[in-house]
């Protein structure tokens, strides 16, 4: 059967149910599934649980879901440059877990790996650890953190064959490899698909198995923060 949709939303159909738990990739504006994000927006699909790195900007990537109270919690580390998530926040509107940076992306890849929980001394002494199992190891305090398994993967991919495998490029090859092994179906959209066998096996940063749907599609190149030199 072919992995290929023609749009995002016929990507999604079947799959989004409110309450759900959604892994997204990408960081900052780099690698953001924007497409996917997009379709769930037009669905309306609510009460949603987000597991991402961050919740995009005031009008773009996820942000685009809190402008419309589609988002229940966020699982991030960092939300910064968002003016609607700390209002929703500090209103009580949104909940929020905090993770450090490394935490989320392991708790991630833990739970595509089948790891229940690990531990980490990151967080230790601060309120992150709060209510969480510690145990001793060789001296040394370790806090327990447990994988996450999501209902849903959305990623974006530099380039994809025709069986899923999927290469990033450069920095978007930070939190989509993580969230798309952690859901339990994967939604990859790309800049372009090619034939399979078309990719060299050693350039793959994805092996097709973890993708079960892909759309292409065409993508905004934003720049997050803009710093120029002063003319001379």
């Amino acid at each position: 059967m072919t992995k290929i949709y023609m749009e995002a939303g016929s990507a999604l159909e079947g799959l989004l149910f409110d309450g759900m738990v959604i892994a997204a990739g990408g960081f900052g504006l780099c690698g953001i599934p924007e497409l996917l994000i997009g379709a769930i927006r037009e669905a309306g699909t609510t009460g949603l649980t987000i597991a991402s790195n961050n919740c995009g900007v005031d009008d773009f990537g996820l942000g685009v879901l809190l402008k419309t109270k589609q988002i229940k919690k966020m699982i991030s580390s960092y939300v910064g440059e968002n003016a609607e998530f700390m209002r929703q926040y500090l209103s009580g509107e949104l909940e929020l877990e905090f993770n450090p940076q490394g935490t989320l992306a392991e708790r991630m890849r833990a739970g595509g790996a089948g790891i229940a929980g690990f531990y980490t001394k990151t967080g230790v002494g601060t309120v992150v650890a709060d209510y969480k199992e510690h145990k001793t190891f060789n001296g040394e305090t370790y806090v327990l953190e447990t994988g996450i398994v999501a209902d849903l993967s959305i990623v974006k991919a530099w380039k994809a064959d025709s069986s899923g495998n999927l290469v990033f490029r450069k920095t978007a090859r930070n939190f989509n490899p993580p969230a798309a092994t952690c859901g339990r179906i994967c939604v990859a959209e790309v800049e372009e698909i090619i034939p399979a066998g078309s990719l060299d096996p050693d350039q793959i940063h994805l092996p097709g198995i973890y993708v079960h749907r892909l759309v292409q599609g065409e993508h905004e190149k934003r720049i997050e923060q803009r710093t120029t030199r002063a003319a001379a």
